[in-house]
């Protein structure tokens, strides 16, 4: 009597910014004729190389990378959106009969693609507009009230600053006259992906992932940042647009408007970095629990080491 057939293979390296993800993935998709997907939710934006530590377009030649720069910093890329497109991506992968390498620190993604989500209707765009409108009319902390009214449960746990959220969960209601969090409680009626899903996360000693995020960011300056975010702010974008609140453009946005030096514009950029590693690092220890760990930062040094962890 014949089994089951084997679930395709899926492999997911995460962790905190700056950890050394990136590097780990090309090695592995070079050794295991692999194929890199981003899940990271500043990376899949074209303006955004520099600063958020984008492959390099000598690593996108050595391996294939998917979902790197895909969409335009114009747009507003959803867990439910990346979900969508990372789905296409791995199966592609698997058809072409390559190992799909998932690599990102953003976990509501990988959440959502392992546990699967509650499938709420498309918004209309007049829907979203109006909902924009009202904020914009009213105030952030009187808009946080008004939804608080139809929402409470999403109020709560999201602060008056958070504008896309607060915004997008307005719209929900809006569009469907059920509550965010009610939806939430259907359950996941799209489905978790089926794989053989291995992990590995990056989970390296506070202060070496801090010197490394420091590192990184001072090694941007050097190689074109400033221009990059000039370039954005000339497209004149919504500032309530993620790729407008990725780490270190708010805090460049104000030094190229003159209000903060290039070195004040630094300190407060990798002081941001910082904590948000560390949220990262808080998050993959309680959410991600079967998975491997590796407490270091990547080097090549420890590769063989984390191959005899990957059992495909």
């Amino acid at each position: 009597m014949s089994g089951k057939a084997p679930l395709p293979r899926l492999l997911i390296i995460a962790g905190p910014t700056a950890s050394g993800k990136s590097g780990l993935a090309i090695k592995t998709a070079e050794r295991l004729n692999g194929l890199v997907i981003n899940a990271d939710s500043m990376q899949v934006y074209q303006e955004l190389r520099v600063i958020t530590a984008r492959p390099s377009q000598e690593d996108e030649i050595r391996v294939p990378h998917r979902l790197y720069g895909t969409l335009s910093a114009k747009e507003s890329c959803s867990a439910g959106r990346w979900r969508e497109m990372a789905v296409k991506e791995i199966e592609t992968a698997w058809n072409d009969d390559r190992l799909p390498v998932l690599v990102g620190g953003t976990g509501l993604y990988l959440k959502v693609l392992l546990e699967g989500m509650s499938k709420i209707p498309d918004i209309r765009t007049d829907i979203r507009d109006e909902a924009k409108a009202l904020h914009d009319r009213i105030g952030a902390k009187a808009f946080h009230a008004e939804l608080a009214k139809v929402d409470i449960e999403t109020a709560k746990r999201l602060s008056e600053a958070d504008t896309q959220r607060l915004t997008r969960a307005y719209e929900v209601y809006l569009a469907t006259g059920v509550s965010l969090s009610e939806w939430y409680l259907c359950g996941a009626q799209i489905e978790p992906i089926q794989a053989d899903v291995q992990s590995l996360v990056f989970q390296p000693p506070r202060q070496e992932l801090f010197a490394a995020c420091d590192r990184r960011f001072e090694a941007m300056l050097g190689m074109g940042v400033l221009d990059e975010v000039r370039g954005l702010m000339e497209m004149h974008l919504d500032p309530s647009l993620p790729a407008m609140k990725a780490l270190g453009v708010p805090e460049l946005v104000s030094h190229l408007r003159g209000e903060i030096s290039l070195a004040e514009a630094a300190k407060d950029a990798k002081r941001a970095t910082r904590n948000y590693a560390k949220r990262q690092t808080t998050w993959f220890r309680n959410q991600f629990g079967k998975s491997e760990r590796i407490f270091a930062q990547y080097s090549e040094s420890l590769l063989e080491e984390i191959f005899s962890k990957i059992r495909f």
